[in-house]
């Protein structure tokens, strides 16, 4: 037997190549363009031509996965770092040192730094919280007035995060200026991810400018918060307390920019995405009156009558099920990007070490492959037997792996709760000059949703 006989068989199988190209980009811009004129359809259509395919945003390729099961595939795997065209608009707001942009260890020590606060067991400490708001809100609702839900829905849900979270009782006018910055923020810095043209961002235009007096108000904004719990020299037991009694890998005290980052990461991202939602709840219950009469329905009967308590939230699973299929029609977080860290394979095509990867949890939670009549508002296919028919990490408003937002939990319990609170005492009928159409930023909201609450 010769040497050359026992050589192993040469591989038949083909090698990874390059996904394809989507069509339709322009010079310059490549698809920037398409993607800055109509982002949800242009993601929509994005599976038709593959499960993962190329696309030039300026100068740059991305490569866009469109299917459950690879979005799956990308949260799960270390080969993929939170980085990329999202997170780089985003780090002028969030910085580099905060839960929501960190990765490796840092992001490890951090997630065990905030976790505890929204352990499943620490939570019924925020529902007297939660009650209070949900039915403050509730009572502002009903003095025959014009409800402009971008204003509400952002004061609540900051009013809930710095009050269970940061324990501050001094955020009615902080929320007004908070609505006021992110509303111009969060605009600039999805303009600055799909048309990526760096130095005229930083020309004295008007629009930059006040980009700039927004972004420096945000962050003043947290500093307040953080000197005034200094100098009050108060402890209570929560977040904020846990980040500046944290310690890092050598058990020194943390820097001042990542606390400052982490306060930022609490209030921020977190009241976007939660009042994002609850503007499509209102907006749910306003088009979908059926549906607002179940919740109304289902929370007499589990209340009897009184007032709806934090405690009901777990009983109230028709209203749950509405808040999941609000969520999945109209998700907050509507864009996501990764970075691969090393040379990779994704649906059979090779992705180089420092590529980046975009997927859309609008086009995915609206594929029709995976839902029928998937843009039918059905808030029943949550029930558990049809549920299963989901496929896996077709749902998944909160990600999932070790980036899933630690809030989760928190999140849902507020969201159910205040669509419980509302819906018991009103039906809602929007009026005229309301726009419900989709604003597309950072995250998706209502253009201008204005209604009208009707006591039952």
């Amino acid at each position: 037997m010769t040497v050359e006989s026992v050589k192993p068989p040469v591989s038949t199988a083909p090698r990874p190549g390059e996904p394809p190209l989507a069509g339709g980009g322009v010079p310059v811009l490549g698809h920037g363009w398409k993607l800055a004129r109509d982002p949800l359809r242009f993601m929509s259509t994005l599976r038709d031509h593959g499960d993962v395919v190329r696309l030039k945003l300026g100068p740059k390729t991305v490569y866009a996965v469109t299917t459950p099961e690879l979005t799956g595939a990308i949260a799960l795997s270390p080969d993929y770092h939170i980085a990329g065209p999202l997170w780089e608009s985003l780090e002028g707001l969030l910085g580099k040192e905060g839960v929501a942009t960190a990765n490796g260890p840092l992001h490890r020590r951090q997630r065990r730094t905030i976790q505890p606060a929204f352990r499943l067991d620490a939570i019924p400490a925020y529902g007297p919280i939660m009650e209070e708001e949900a039915h403050a809100l509730a009572e502002r609702f009903g003095d025959g007035r014009t409800i402009d839900c971008t204003g509400e829905s952002f004061r609540i849900a900051v009013r809930i995060a710095a009050r269970c979270l940061l324990r501050g009782d001094y955020m009615d006018e902080r929320a007004e200026r908070l609505c006021t910055a992110l509303a111009v923020v969060f605009r600039g810095m999805y303009r600055r991810m799909v048309v990526p043209l760096g130095p005229l961002y930083r020309l004295p235009l008007p629009a930059n400018r006040e980009f700039n007096r927004a972004l420096a108000d945000l962050h003043l904004l947290v500093d307040e918060i953080i000197a005034e719990r200094r100098a009050s020299g108060q402890k209570p037991d929560d977040l904020l307390t846990a980040l500046l009694d944290a310690k890092d890998e050598n058990g020194d005290p943390i820097g001042e920019q990542e606390i400052h980052d982490q306060v930022v990461a609490i209030l921020t991202p977190g009241s976007e995405t939660v009042a994002s939602t609850i503007m499509w709840l209102l907006q749910a219950l306003a088009e979908h009156p059926e549906h607002a009469d179940k919740v109304r329905d289902e929370v007499e009967s589990v209340t009897a009558g009184r007032p709806v308590a934090f405690e009901d939230v777990r009983a109230l699973r028709h209203t749950n099920n509405v808040v999941i299929e609000a969520m999945r029609l109209r998700p907050a977080v509507w864009i996501l990007t990764r970075r691969a860290v090393v040379d990779t394979e994704l649906g059979g095509y090779r992705i180089p070490a420092g590529s980046d990867i975009v997927y859309s949890p609008y086009a995915i939670q609206r594929d029709p492959k995976s839902y029928a009549r998937n843009l039918e508002f059905d808030p029943d296919r949550w029930l558990p037997d049809r549920a299963k028919e989901v496929p896996k990490h077709a749902m998944s408003p909160f990600s999932t792996g070790n980036r899933k937002c630690p809030s989760d939990h928190f999140s849902m319990a507020q969201l159910t709760l205040i669509t419980a609170a509302l819906a018991a005492r009103y039906r809602f009928q929007q009026v005229p000059g309301s726009n419900d159409a989709t604003r597309v930023g950072i995250t998706l909201r209502p253009q201008r949703l204005l209604l009208r609450a009707v006591p039952r």
